[in-house]
């Protein structure tokens, strides 16, 4: 990849914060977004700004072409077998509540995640426990925070009624990846569906949901330089037609009567109301971006960087990264808590990366509260990387943390 190309694309890399530009290793939480995007979505606001799915009229009829450009552009990303297959969401939140809201469940049902997952797939499952009467049941990663793969399979084996395994495909924790294939194979064997929290693995990675069979996937466009309030649900058509709607309205019937409505199929079902048309428009746009610089190239350009930051930050006075060793199994995020003997906190570490050289980084529980509960862990510090950040910026990092940390020391 030419770095320095892709970095002219950004905007917000442009512009100087107290006369230094940007370090931006907050990407887990939200990517930048290039001017392809940007551009897109304007040319809907200067060009066509009108409502999609209802009106015959030329713009509308423009708005309506593009968005389904891009519904079937986001197919072909995810390997979907067909455009009806994607719906648009707001985020990935929407997309787990979704499902969580409208699935068929019934009393004694069981749901099964993860000990890593991210509030938006750990919270919908406690309020269906209560609503519906579920249980949910935690798998418990192995020391290393690796998936406990044959823990998995023996609770498999001894629950005859678990009907769906809900699990964060690539943490936001540490960036680990769980052998999500293995988990598919294993959880059909038994019975069950699988939804993955495709999060932070969609941006970052080749993904097909065909190839590994998985039956619901989850993502967030505005991770993967797209606009904000926008994400994907895609599920395997039968189910998407199985499934009751979720918030119904306007677009999500043919016909309505003052006793019943008709339904449509799916997506529209699942889409009601006047729609965010710049921000599906501009989904496509960022998939062509990705595309043209290809996954597999990004996701080798973060884990090289990766690399060079755990080599350099790793015997840094009591820093402990969290997660595998090994920066391959990380992929672009390096997440560390730090002892440090004069007091300040993982807060403190950010906010002197910011204050000093412009680097954004996240410091907290990321939104993993129950994981750092449970450990009684205090808040980590995280760097988040992507296509267009570079190795000086590595070692810039490097560099500031590592006297940062002296200053506590």
């Amino acid at each position: 990849m030419d770095i320095q190309k892709i970095r002219h694309d950004f905007p917000a890399l442009a512009k100087k914060w107290n006369g230094k530009y940007p370090i931006y290793f907050d990407n887990a939480c939200m990517t930048l977004k290039p001017v392809q995007v940007i551009n897109a979505m304007n040319e809907y606001y200067n060009e066509y700004p009108v409502c999609g799915g209802r009106s015959l009229h030329r713009m509308a009829k423009k708005v309506d072409e593009n968005v389904t450009r891009s519904r079937e552009k986001l197919q072909k990303f995810l390997g979907a077998s067909r455009p009806e297959e994607i719906i648009f969401t707001r985020n990935t939140t929407e997309g787990l509540n979704l499902v969580a809201n409208c699935f068929d469940f019934k009393k004694g049902d069981m749901v099964l995640t993860s000990d890593r997952e991210h509030n938006s797939n750990l919270i919908p499952w406690q309020v269906q426990v209560r609503k519906k009467g579920i249980r949910h049941v935690i798998v418990h990663s192995n020391p290393d925070n690796t998936f406990d793969i044959a823990g998995f399979e023996d609770l498999l084996s001894k629950s005859k009624n678990v009907r769906l395994v809900s699990m964060v495909h690539t943490s936001n924790l540490d960036g680990y990846t769980i052998p999500a294939k293995d988990i598919i194979r294993i959880a059909h064997d038994h019975g069950a569906l699988v939804m993955l929290d495709g999060a932070q693995s969609a941006p970052h990675k080749p993904m097909d949901v065909r190839e590994i069979d998985v039956d619901f996937f989850v993502l967030s466009v505005h991770k993967m330089l797209g606009p904000t309030g926008m994400g994907v649900l895609y599920g395997k058509y039968h189910l998407l037609e199985e499934i009751a709607p979720f918030i119904v309205g306007g677009d999500t019937v043919s016909d309505t009567t003052f006793e019943g409505a008709k339904f449509l199929p799916p997506p529209e079902k699942f889409e009601a109301g006047l729609q965010n048309y710049a921000g599906m428009i501009g989904c496509g746009a960022a998939v062509d971006y990705l595309n043209r610089t290809g996954l597999s190239n990004i996701e080798k350009h973060e884990e090289n960087l990766n690399r060079i930051i755990t080599s350099g930050i790793k015997d840094f006075p009591g820093l402990k990264i969290i997660g595998p060793h090994d920066p391959h199994m990380r992929g672009g995020i390096i997440s560390f808590t730090v002892d440090l003997k004069k007091g300040g906190d993982a807060h403190d570490i950010a906010i002197i990366l910011d204050e000093t050289e412009n680097i954004a980084v996240r410091s907290g529980a990321f939104c993993v509260h129950s994981w750092f509960n449970y450990r009684k862990c205090e808040a980590a510090v995280r760097a988040s990387l992507y296509l267009y950040n570079t190795e000086d910026e590595a070692r810039k990092f490097i560099d500031v943390l590592g006297k940062t940390i002296g200053l506590f020391n």
